[in-house]
């Protein structure tokens, strides 16, 4: 039973995220997305601290991945963060920031 409601958690939660992120404008996708990466090293922190606490070979595994990949995805979002203010510059502004 509570299986069932964890999963109806994570359906709805999934929903709802979908149609807030959809529905936002097109010029807040970069603070947005620097926001998720603020929550992306959180995220990060708390799989440490998982993998600090680990016991058993399978809570090192499911850690050490949780590390990994929450590493990436906070990388991964630095990157297209940088790409997308990249788009917003001029001719002129990624000359100077090229040279610095």
């Amino acid at each position: 039973m509570i299986d069932l409601l964890y999963l109806y958690i994570f359906v709805l939660a999934a929903f709802v995220g979908y149609e807030v992120i959809s529905r936002v404008p097109v010029i807040l996708h970069t603070p947005l997305m620097s926001g998720s990466n603020f929550v992306h090293g959180v995220v990060l922190v708390g799989s440490m601290w998982a993998l600090a606490h680990a016991e058993t070979p399978l809570q090192l595994v499911l850690g050490f991945l949780a590390v990994l990949l929450g590493a990436a995805n906070a990388a991964g979002g630095y990157v297209v963060t940088e790409r997308m203010l990249a788009m917003f510059t001029t001719k002129g502004d990624a000359t100077k920031g090229a040279k610095a």
